[in-house]
């Protein structure tokens, strides 16, 4: 068995261990755009129908490497102090696939003219399936490795998300429940969910009247892991083109472009390197697509945060 293979068998079997002490979401480079994936608060808050979908391929040129999409639709409902969401998550890894659907509410407090505290609430299902078979063995037979099956736990969450002008800040727990799932026979192979914390922020600052700096940062913790941190800094140019760089503490750095096609349709790229010394040697780098699109529910609603959140 080559080298490439040898890291995804110890991958997934590191992955199954009962207490594996990791960051077990998805990563994203477009954090900033995926927000209601990670924290109920943000629904409504862009005071339209938005739909999002992304897709990130990890590790380009790594067998069985990561591959991740995500669907969001949110709305205000009724009237701009409710909202209402839902998110839809598809994260693949070598033999592993885990699916979540999540529906969303959030309570709109208005704190003065132009601030606005969010809370909201998560519930919903993951779904984990797992195909260890699939894996070239060095052995012919593995009782470890002959188990496939799937795993349905439900979950909820809340999360608390901040608005004032140009500036937001979030704190959420998207999964609150620590669920042990099985997807086989083999009781030695399972996955603890962890509950993961995060930390969103960001503001757009003018520099001229052209051209804006649009910082942000994503923080990650999780009990008995590091911190995680995401820095992320964009120009902003007529409020049409995005271009930024972005850190992620130990793991990668990378860059990111978006276009304005219309006041409603966003499309952006992005791409970052990991550095890790486990992996570097091994990938191309990981890719991001991103689309969003703004309906307006009247003829004279007026999206109030389509450029900075």
């Amino acid at each position: 068995m080559g080298i490439l293979k040898n890291i995804l068998l110890l991958a997934a079997a590191a992955f199954f261990s009962f207490d594996a002490n990791a960051q077990q979401d998805a990563m994203f480079t477009h954090y900033m755009y995926n927000t209601l994936a990670i924290n109920p608060g943000y629904a409504g808050s862009r005071d339209a129908l938005t739909i999002t979908a992304l897709h990130r391929s990890q590790w380009v040129g790594f067998a069985g490497a990561p591959m991740t999409q995500t669907i969001t639709v949110h709305t205000p409902f009724k009237n701009e102090n409710l909202g209402l969401g839902m998110s839809i998550m598809n994260d693949k890894i070598g033999p592993i696939n885990n699916t979540s659907l999540y529906f969303d509410f959030a309570y709109r407090l208005k704190l003065g003219e132009k601030s606005t505290l969010a809370m909201g609430l998560k519930g919903g299902l993951n779904f984990l399936r797992a195909k260890l078979s699939q894996l070239d063995l060095d052995e012919t037979y593995d009782q470890s490795f002959q188990s496939a099956g799937a795993s349905v736990a439900p979950n909820f969450g809340f999360g608390l998300y901040f608005t004032r002008d140009r500036f937001y800040a979030g704190l959420s727990t998207p999964r609150l429940l620590q669920n042990d799932l099985k997807p086989g026979a083999n009781p030695n192979i399972a996955l603890k969910e962890k509950r993961h914390y995060f930390m969103i922020a960001g503001y757009q600052f003018k520099l001229t009247e052209d051209l804006d700096l649009k910082p942000t940062t994503f923080v990650k913790m999780t009990v008995g892991t590091p911190i995680e941190v995401d820095l992320t800094a964009s120009l902003v140019w007529k409020k049409i083109f995005h271009i930024g760089a972005m850190l992620r503490t130990g793991d990668a750095f990378g860059i990111l472009a978006g276009y304005n096609i219309t006041e409603q349709l966003f499309f952006s790229y992005a791409f970052d390197w990991s550095y890790a010394l486990q992996t570097v040697r091994y990938h191309g780098g990981s890719h991001e697509l991103m689309l969003r699109y703004d309906f307006i529910i009247t003829s004279k609603q007026k999206i109030r945060s389509v450029r900075y959140f």
